[in-house]
């Protein structure tokens, strides 16, 4: 067993890769421009008042857009959106046309993007901000939200792979 302050990140990594979570894409308009990313570091907080939250890179650009704007939207992926999870994961990608291949529809409630065939969606406003380490933590109360496709799979991410509830890697597909 590695203690105290002397492990390092990539074991840290390993250990937390151990925790099966979902797969969503968070979205917002910042300036006109749409902004998205994958997240899989996304939970709810409170049933009364209904509160979520997303942990975003401090040194993201989609860092710069959540933590500017009022409100965001969330989309919780099934387990045929792997692709759309791994493209709004992807660094440096552009911001014009990245939802060029992706079916969405903007909301009403936030003006952000939310993708069709979603598990479910959320739409929030934000309520705070809390810096932790080299993310910060964004705080949303959940304005809207709709379940979307409830006899869809939820698309899992599990020892730094994407997977299905059967437990079996998603790389091929």
């Amino acid at each position: 067993m590695t203690e105290g302050p002397g492990f390092d990140t990539d074991a840290f990594r390993h250990v937390m890769g151990r925790y099966a979570t979902g797969v969503a894409v968070v979205t917002c308009v910042q300036g006109g421009m749409d902004h998205a990313m994958t997240a899989n570091s996304f939970t709810s907080v409170s049933l009364d008042p209904p509160l979520v939250l997303v942990c975003v890179e401090q040194d993201s650009r989609f860092h710069d857009a959540i933590t500017t704007v009022p409100r965001w939207a969330v989309s919780v992926l099934a387990e045929g959106q792997r692709g759309r999870a791994r493209w709004f994961a992807t660094r440096g990608r552009p911001l014009v046309g990245q939802f060029d291949a992706t079916p969405s529809r903007r909301s009403a409630v936030s003006g952000a993007l939310l993708l069709d065939d979603a598990l479910a969606t959320l739409e929030c406003r934000t309520v705070a901000v809390h810096p932790a380490g080299d993310h910060d933590i964004v705080l949303g109360e959940v304005l809207a939200l709709d379940l979307g496709s409830p006899d869809a799979e939820p698309l899992l991410y599990f020892g730094s792979e994407f997977r299905t509830l059967g437990g079996v890697p998603d790389k091929a597909r």
